[in-house]
């Protein structure tokens, strides 16, 4: 099951439409980066299970803005971030699209689906071009079955999943906007980091994006941005973001130490 798929042929997982293209370059999972540095949920892997895992693991390309997998489908496996950036959003009762988490490089998504045997609870969606690692549901169980060191990393990772929910619902209810959307800039700060000029936050999500997260409508997320901006403590240029000074963008969020 290891390699590409051949040039230009589309193929499917599970009713996700996926087209792989020969520029895909990820190396095998013994000499991936991301295990290397520890960073990996596969790290405590031994070598003989780490070269297994890379055989029975597929490598997909998604452009920007194509889905990796929709709300409501059957789970086929996971998918691992080898390189690219990638929103979880989820469809609202009004028909309003919110986004519940970011995924960056070495992130894994897709999981929580396979251990309830449920339909995938939200959508996954490339916010710029993104390469992954695709393992298949039978095999990842069967990895977990046998790997407690594993087992217990993917329940560290349940258990932040709870965690965040926990926290945004509370915050949806107590912080006003102005806060949320601070709030927000401080989760794409630490999903994605910053450019190298040490400023400018590492994402292209629009304003409308944005506000999703802090769960407000467009405009406001643009108003209150634009207050920001005027307050010196963030720079908007197009559609790049600055932090001016982020000691006043943690205070604005109301979140201290």
């Amino acid at each position: 099951m290891s390699g590409i798929f051949p040039k230009k042929v589309n193929k499917f997982v599970g009713k996700t439409k996926v087209m792989s293209l020969n520029k895909i370059n990820i190396p095998s999972c013994t000499a991936c980066d991301h295990k290397k540095s520890g960073v990996s949920v596969f790290c405590n892997l031994n070598l003989h299970e780490i070269e297994n895992l890379s055989e029975h693991k597929r490598n997909l390309f998604f452009k920007k803005g194509q889905l990796v997998f929709s709300e409501g489908n059957q789970p086929h496996g996971i998918f691992c971030i080898y390189k690219g950036k990638v929103k979880i959003h989820k469809m609202g009762d009004e028909g309003k699209d919110q986004i519940v988490r970011l995924a960056k490089a070495s992130n894994i998504i897709g999981y929580r689906s396979i251990f309830n045997n449920n339909t995938y609870y939200a959508s996954a969606t490339a916010i710029e071009d993104t390469e992954v690692c695709f393992i298949s549901k039978a095999y990842i169980i069967e990895l977990i079955k046998t790997n407690s060191n594993l087992t217990f990393s993917f329940m560290n990772i349940l258990s932040e999943d709870l965690k965040r929910a926990e926290e945004s619902i509370i915050h949806m209810a107590q912080k006003h906007v102005r806060e949320r959307i601070a709030e927000a800039l401080l989760l794409l700060n630490e999903a994605y980091g910053l450019k190298d000029d040490g400023k400018t936050i590492d994402s292209t999500l629009t304003r409308r994006e944005i506000a999703n997260i802090a769960g407000t409508t467009t405009e406001t997320s643009i108003r209150m941005l634009s207050e920001l901006d005027k307050d010196k403590i963030i720079q908007l240029a197009g559609k790049d973001i600055r932090i001016l000074d982020m000691k006043k963008l943690y205070r604005t969020a109301n979140i201290f130490d």
